[in-house]
């Protein structure tokens, strides 16, 4: 186990470090903070009360000590290579994944994933119970690590262990598919506080335990048998709503805009999707609705652009490449069917981006398009909302989502349903200015007053305090 020489209050675990490695022109390395909302939530509560993250420096079989960075220390956890096919890309990406987003791909069952999975989530355990703080506070994140709180409150029953779960947690009737089912309950029960995107996800979860396990539940609340209480809750995530609005508002920004605006001859429309190349997020069912509003006419390519960035993902898994081939070739189609003068109807990006060139296609989007097949959350929906310097931009959401639960005046829309798709689409397009601009207005109010610092306060709050009451269920939202 690896030896720190802090005695951290505050401890994050997570599969990945927050730290990325760099090489300079010399050939010396050095390490730099991580881009996103997490690290970025929780890096100020890590040098506050002298903080330890615990994850994987994405490098197989190797070996890197325990460091200091920026005020708080960095933990690595060694994987080798067999692992990380059969722990990481097997049990976490070829099971989890799949299952918990609906089974919108078919989940394997492997016991050597599993048993791989165990043995790892056995290592970070033991990586958190050696670094801790007597009574501290320990947070794990997400689906590769659900086996880490039980296996934790082993180690160390002093410590306080909060997880939450970035995506989302599927329905009974899903979820007992899995061979080692009780064995994941109860791995989430050895937290204090275990958190989701929804309620739905939440209820769920406490709906296994009531049939799986023999434990008392009491509203959100588990009772777990001669130990502790774990309560079960929504904290649906968001984003640094400043950072992004501040960084969208910046002179490179935009500069870099109209230096897009250009590059895509300055129509009247742009319709933007940005997604990870997954399965999930329902890429083959937008591009084929929009595919077929420029066939027949009702988008026309001379006025209307839709710009597509598709971040690469697992391109080693055989899934995913066959997901790559499809889209370029669905793309490929639609564009030499439809095109505009001097462009093409679709602009395809198969690569990833800095946050500042997605701040500036945000600043110009119409029409922003958020419609995965499931997703926990999906905070490209907040970042646009944070980002679009307009009064009247439009989002269309997948009900899906769990973004639709906060954003409700959205378009939303079923992502299944091509010909409702294309309705949605059209109608965010050309709804009257006041129209768009009152369903604006809604959105960012919800954006602004729930950041990812609330998320994370709240979070901690309820962990190491005594929880708030249960919130009353949200009435309706009104008919515009």
């Amino acid at each position: 186990m690896p030896e720190t020489t802090t005695d951290p209050r505050f401890v994050v675990v997570a599969n990945r470090l927050p730290v990325n490695r760099v090489t300079d022109a010399d050939g010396g390395t050095s390490w730099q903070t991580a881009p996103g909302g997490l690290v970025t939530a929780l890096e100020p509560l890590m040098r506050e009360k002298g903080g330890a993250w615990i994850g994987w420096i994405g490098a197989p079989d190797e070996v890197v000590k325990p460091f200091r960075h920026d005020g708080y220390q960095i933990v690595p956890v060694e994987l080798s290579e067999a692992e990380v096919e059969d722990y990481y890309e097997g049990f976490s990406n070829g099971t989890l994944w799949p299952l918990y987003h609906d089974a919108v791909a078919f989940p394997e069952y492997h016991r050597e994933w599993w048993d791989a999975y165990k043995q790892v989530n056995k290592r970070f355990a033991e990586a958190a119970a050696a670094s801790a703080g007597h009574g501290a506070t320990v947070w794990v994140q997400d689906y590769q690590l659900q086996l880490v709180p039980a296996m934790l409150r082993e180690l160390r029953p002093d410590l306080k262990i909060g997880f939450f779960l970035h995506i989302p947690f599927p329905p009974i009737e899903l979820f007992e598919q899995i061979p080692w089912r009780r064995q994941i309950i109860e791995g989430l029960l050895g937290a204090d506080l275990v958190g989701f995107q929804t309620p739905a996800g939440a209820q769920n979860f406490l709906r296994l335990v009531r049939k799986r396990t023999d434990n008392r539940v009491e509203r959100y609340r588990v009772f777990v048998k001669d130990s502790h209480v774990c309560a079960a809750r929504a904290y649906p995530i968001s984003i640094d709503v400043q950072g992004f609005h501040d960084l969208a508002q910046s002179p490179e920004v935009k500069a870099e805009s109209e230096a897009l605006l250009e590059e895509l001859g300055h129509p009247k429309n742009i319709l933007l999707g940005v997604d990870r190349l997954d399965y999930t997020k329902g890429l083959r069912q937008r591009i084929r609705a929009v595919g077929e509003l420029f066939a027949s006419g009702q988008l026309d390519p001379d006025e209307t652009v839709f710009l597509q960035v598709a971040t690469p993902s697992r391109e080693d898994v055989e899934q995913y490449r066959v997901l790559r081939d499809d889209i370029d070739l669905l793309v490929g189609r639609i564009n030499s069917q439809v095109g505009g003068v001097g462009r093409p109807a679709i602009s395809y990006r198969h690569a990833g981006f800095p946050r500042a060139t997605m701040a500036a296609m945000y600043r110009i989007a119409s029409v922003m398009l958020v419609t995965p097949l499931r997703d926990g959350m999906n905070l490209v929906a907040k970042e646009y909302i944070a980002c679009h310097p307009g009064r009247a931009g439009a989002l269309v959401l997948s009900e899906f989502a769990g973004a639709a639960r906060e954003l409700k005046r959205a378009y939303i829309v079923n992502p299944y349903d091509l010909d409702g798709l294309k309705e949605t689409i059209i109608e965010a397009l050309t709804d009257p200015y006041a129209e768009r601009s009152k369903r604006w207005r809604a959105m960012q109010r919800q954006v602004w007053n729930h950041t990812i610092d609330d998320w994370a306060n709240n979070f901690l709050r309820d962990l190491e305090g005594e929880p708030e009451p249960e919130p009353e269920p949200e009435p309706a939202e009104p008919e515009a």
